[in-house]
């Protein structure tokens, strides 16, 4: 029978030998040595944790920080070097999602779905 551990550990292999890792590995040194991407990225980046923390905390967040972070998220995919990051990440968190689905699975089908729960 197979240790999940030890399963766990090859599939953290698997993902950083995989195509989708090393573009998003390769993506996020391009905008670290453009100074101008990295310091917008930033920027980016806190703004977003500053929201997300709100709404953690169940503060509302402003129509002020909605706009800045819309303004933002414009300004960043007009940069060439953050747009590829951006598709880089969305491309591995896609993978990462379905990982989830997978391992979640015997869980979902011992606990039944949402759906199953409400009939």
């Amino acid at each position: 029978m197979s240790n999940p551990y030890d399963v766990a550990y090859e599939l953290e292999t698997a993902i950083r030998n995989s195509k989708e890792y090393t573009a998003l590995k390769d993506a996020y040194a391009a905008v670290n040595e453009d100074e101008p991407a990295s310091k917008m990225f930033e920027n980016f980046r806190n703004l977003q944790l500053e929201l997300q923390r709100k709404q953690m905390q169940g503060e509302e967040i402003s129509e002020e920080e909605a706009q800045q972070a819309q303004q933002q998220m414009q300004l960043i995919q007009q940069q060439p070097t953050i747009a590829k990051l951006m598709e880089a990440e969305q491309s591995m968190s896609t993978i990462i999602n379905e990982l989830n689905q997978i391992i979640t699975k015997p869980l979902e089908e011992l606990y039944g779905t949402s759906d199953q729960a409400q009939q």
